[in-house]
């Protein structure tokens, strides 16, 4: 076991005494293999290690091989146990005629990373398929479920940018530990360079990689992901290297730094400005890829990350969980756009109220900029009766066609017949069904922002 995810390297923290001390430290030493072959994969990916999976996101050799790592880990931990894992990944392809160039590449990697582990015996393709396999668990709110994205951003992965390897565990549907492995996020203070394609060459610097880890009432920890990969007895290896972690508490919004996807395919740039200028949000976005961004959160890089996805969209856990108990250990608040926690224990998949917003405390309450949930929804998207809606701050005026209303930011709402004695929410698909538009285009290419002089803008929301 790597000598900064043991126990005894805790001492002096709140995770010596915590109650899944142990499970943490081998979800530590699973995430650091996982990345360990990432960071070589990433440096090399050729056209034939990565595919397209049906809904288009890419899938790498990395992403089953990390997979496949990090179940060996789990297994291996404690063989005792049947290992539940809720992951991405799948075996299906592999199995296939045409995946056997990709399966031998996969079980290569792997056991290059395994020659360097003491006492690992090199697996063959059927343990590497059987490995994938287990994270085929469908979860739920009973029992131990680990949950996995084995590479989250392939995309920023593939581009040379940011990426995470995230795992969390759920006891009886609640996180109660989460890591994330982010091996080309540095270690200090944060550029918005290192959001792009460069950020794959600093992968080997000595102050680039970060391991996030956090348990459940134990607060919230990072660590050099390259100390943390060593076995050896060297002073980057002690519990020195572990720092115990907090969300900057902001109160200011002109000070508050605004996060977003790197790719505007996962966030509409122009309207995230426009949120952010009409919240007072002054510093210009950071853009990274994947659950990076639940750890800049945490270790006070930044203030605000929201995320809208589509109507049609459905989060799932893998891309949250581990991130999600890392932010609020830091002291941080993730909620879905109504203000409720994340539910983890209905299997899968997230089924959300608008969006998930992750910020510092005095910018996600009830009358801040990304305040509480709107009175009266009844969440269908129309007013409670005998009910009003209440605006808040952070709040636009759109148009679609000849249908103007109000865009509630922090729930994906839009108020229409404002001034009227029948106001009432309606979602953004309802909206453009009203404007005339095609209830079938994604809402943020076909609303569109109004300017100050009632004008539309340019720039789609």
């Amino acid at each position: 076991m790597c000598r900064n995810h043991a126990p005894a390297a805790w001492a002096e923290t709140k995770l010596s005494d915590a109650k899944y001390a142990s499970e943490l430290a081998a979800a530590c030493e699973a995430v650091t293999l996982a990345s360990k072959l990432c960071q070589r994969v990433q440096q090399q990916l050729t056209t034939s290690e990565k595919a397209d999976k049906d809904d288009a996101s890419p899938v790498t050799v990395a992403d089953y091989g990390a997979q496949a790592l990090v179940a060996w880990v789990l297994q291996r931990a404690d063989p005792s146990l049947k290992l539940s894992m809720v992951a991405e990944e799948d075996s299906a392809d592999l199995i296939a005629p045409s995946g056997a160039a990709m399966l031998a590449r996969i079980t290569q990697l792997i056991n290059s990373v395994l020659a360097e582990e003491e006492g690992a015996a090199p697996l063959s393709e059927q343990d590497v398929v059987g490995l994938i396999e287990l994270g085929g668990s469908q979860g739920g709110p009973q029992g131990r479920h680990w949950v996995l994205d084995p590479i989250d951003g392939t995309r920023g992965f593939v581009g040379m940018r940011q990426y995470a390897v995230c795992l969390g565990m759920l006891q009886d549907g609640d996180v109660v530990l989460g890591v994330l492995g982010c091996p080309n996020l540095p270690q200090g203070a944060v550029g918005d360079d290192d959001g792009g394609a460069a950020a794959a060459g600093k992968s080997s610097s000595a102050d680039v990689g970060c391991l996030f880890l956090a348990h459940r009432g134990a607060g919230a920890y990072v660590a050099p992901l390259s100390s943390s990969s060593s076995s050896s007895s060297s002073s980057s290896s002690s519990s020195s290297s572990l720092r115990r972690i907090s969300v900057r508490d902001e109160s200011d919004m002109g000070n508050a730094r605004f996060m977003e996807s790197y790719e505007s395919r996962h966030s509409d740039h122009s309207f995230t400005a426009a949120v952010a200028k009409q919240a007072g949000v002054s510093l210009p976005p950071l853009r990274m890829d994947s659950q990076v961004k639940y750890g800049l959160l945490s270790r006070g890089d930044a203030g605000i990350f929201m995320r809208f996805p589509p109507p049609s969209y459905r989060e799932k856990i893998w891309d949250h969980a581990a991130g999600c108990v890392i932010v609020e250990e830091a002291g941080g608040k993730v909620t879905d756009a109504s203000g409720a926690r994340l539910d983890f224990a209905r299997g899968r998949w997230l089924d959300l109220d608008g969006g998930i917003i992750a910020a510092l405390p005095a910018v996600h309450g009830g009358e801040e900029a990304f305040g509480s949930a709107a009175a009266g929804d009844g969440g269908d998207g129309t007013e409670c009766a005998g009910s009003k809606p209440v605006l808040p701050h952070a709040a636009l005026k759109v148009a679609c066609g000849d249908m103007i209303g109000t865009l509630l930011v922090h729930r994906a709402r839009i108020v229409i017949n404002e001034g009227s004695a029948n106001p009432k929410e309606v979602s953004p698909t309802e909206f453009e069904r009203l404007g005339g538009r095609s209830a079938t285009k994604k809402w943020k290419q076909s609303i569109r922002l109004v300017n100050e002089d009632g004008e539309h803008s340019k720039a789609s929301c």
